[in-house]
């Protein structure tokens, strides 16, 4: 009952493989080293946004002379 050996993994790899298919099975591969990829960068962005947000956020200005207009809108939470 202790560990599998090498033959009960491969009947294991090759009934996935039949059930998925190699297709998917290389989709989900991919996924997968996307989202790791993404959770490392988040991380990483993570650890440096504290120093980023410590400044003194900019305030978006209008130019009379150009006829753009800016809205300032103020999402609030339902409850």
């Amino acid at each position: 009952m202790g560990s599998f050996s090498i033959w009960h993994w491969l009947i294991v790899l090759l009934i996935v493989v039949m059930v998925f298919g190699t297709k998917k099975l290389r989709n989900m591969g991919g996924d997968l080293g996307g989202a790791v990829k993404g959770f490392k960068d988040g991380m990483r962005d993570g650890a440096a946004a504290p120093e980023e947000k410590s400044a003194v956020p900019a305030q978006v200005t209008t130019n009379a002379s150009t006829e753009k207009t800016t809205i300032d809108v103020e999402a609030k939470q339902k409850s």
